[in-house]
């Protein structure tokens, strides 16, 4: 038995069909062995709100909603590309919304769970636009205009930042160390698992046994990292060829 999965920042959006053919694959023949998913935010590549309707977000809604009814347990968190993510998502899904940070146990082990863009504090510029379209108010302005202009405004959007990233160096977009402690230490925390900087790795940390444990972003290859009772987390990568079986997995 699987007893937990945690992936995040596929980006899934029509232009890159690859990857949305790749997760259909891992839910369908991966995740339904498992008791839980835990998605840690940009499962999109944008999401515009829950009115949206087209052909990817329904086959998306449509396999979530068979792997929730197939008795995995899936735990949503927001990213900085789908905050919009709302209630009827959730509802036509089967998932649970939860908030960033989230402190779950596993084993009786504090482990912290986050999308991973608040730590990057040294990012100055991008601290100041997530706080802006985080505002509610910004929210429900945003929603509450014609779908063509929200995309118009996303694309700016996206535009603005890939300009901004171009700029600046890596160390800047990556978490900040202090800001790891400073919420671990808040939270108790002996692990965090975090997406966002594209960065998978576990990292072990300055106290006893604690690990910083990065998501991996997907692209030709997929990323989970996977928890079993008996074996600890292990991070995976595979193709649509190459999902490791379960006797693999516990081997």
């Amino acid at each position: 038995m699987i007893n937990r999965l945690f992936i995040s920042d596929l980006h899934l959006c029509a232009e890159r069909p690859e990857i949305t053919r790749l997760f259909l694959h891992f839910l369908s023949d991966f995740a339904v062995k498992a008791q839980e998913l835990y998605i840690l935010g940009d499962l999109f590549e944008a999401w515009l709100g829950d009115d949206t309707e087209d052909e990817l977000s329904n086959n998306i809604v449509s396999a979530l909603r068979q792997l929730s009814n197939q008795g995995t347990a899936i735990a949503f968190m927001h990213g900085n590309r789908d905050f919009l993510l709302g209630s009827r998502f959730a509802k036509l899904t089967g998932c649970t919304l939860i908030n960033d940070p989230t402190l779950i146990h596993i084993d009786n082990i504090p482990v912290l769970l986050s999308h991973g863009d608040q730590l990057c504090i040294d990012d100055v510029d991008y601290q100041a636009f997530r706080k802006q379209v985080r505002n509610p108010m910004f929210q429900e302005a945003f929603l509450s205009l014609p779908m063509q202009e929200r995309i118009n405004q996303a694309r700016g959007y996206r535009e603005l930042s890939k300009q901004s990233t171009e700029m600046k160096t890596e160390d800047i977009m990556d978490v900040n160390s202090e800001a790891v402690d400073q919420i671990m230490g808040q939270y108790q925390a002996q692990h965090l698992i975090h997406g966002h900087t594209h960065r998978p790795a576990i990292h072990q940390l300055s106290a006893p046994q604690s690990q910083r444990l990065v998501l991996g972003d997907w692209g030709t290859n997929g990323s989970v990292l996977i928890h079993n009772n008996k074996i600890g987390f292990q991070l995976h990568w595979f193709s649509q060829d190459t999902l490791p079986t379960l006797d693999q997995l516990l081997a």
